[in-house]
């Protein structure tokens, strides 16, 4: 049964670098990911701006296609049961944004919101979600869903305790 959801997990994280369309979009969430990850894990207004603009980048890369003109290229949207899923996720994502970059700039969270201070982890969910949201035939099905989370506490803790020689440094 693991397995599944290993092959499952594989596919999120191959399947932007098979579509180089996708790759402009993932590879600065990379970056991100070690550089937030190479920060302190306090909820901080600089860490803020960085959650905010990893959560605008995605949002941003997700919404693209819908505005694009339809050229040989474009990914063809197909309007299905699961779009407003994808709809929703990306205005969130999108919203989340804008108010940890607000929060960053203005140096004050809003009430019950201080969370979108803490990046270091808010990545993964970005790259793993992304080729779902990319709109390249991908759906959001439960084996993807459980595979993130399930592979969630595993990466962070490869990541934190691998990373932690280099930071604070």
């Amino acid at each position: 049964m693991l397995h599944v959801y290993w092959s499952t997990f594989a596919e999120l994280i191959r399947t932007p670098f098979e579509n180089t369309a996708l790759i402009w979009g993932i590879v600065p969430l990379y970056f991100g990911l070690l550089l937030n990850e190479l920060t302190s894990d306090k909820s901080t207004f600089r860490t803020a701006i960085q959650t905010g603009f990893s959560f605008l980048w995605a949002g941003a890369q997700w919404i693209w296609p819908y505005f694009k003109t339809h050229g040989i290229d474009t990914p063809q949207i197909e309007w299905n049961a699961l779009t407003p899923v994808n709809w929703l996720v990306t205005f969130l994502v999108i919203a989340l944004g804008v108010i940890a970059i607000i929060s960053g700039l203005r140096k004050k969270f809003p009430r019950h919101l201080r969370f979108v201070g803490h990046t270091r982890f808010a990545n993964y969910f970005m790259i793993t979600i992304f080729p779902i949201q990319a709109h390249i035939g991908m759906d959001w099905t439960w084996n993807r869903f459980v595979a993130i989370v399930l592979f969630a506490v595993p990466i962070w803790l490869l990541l934190h305790f691998g990373l932690m020689p280099l930071r604070n440094r």
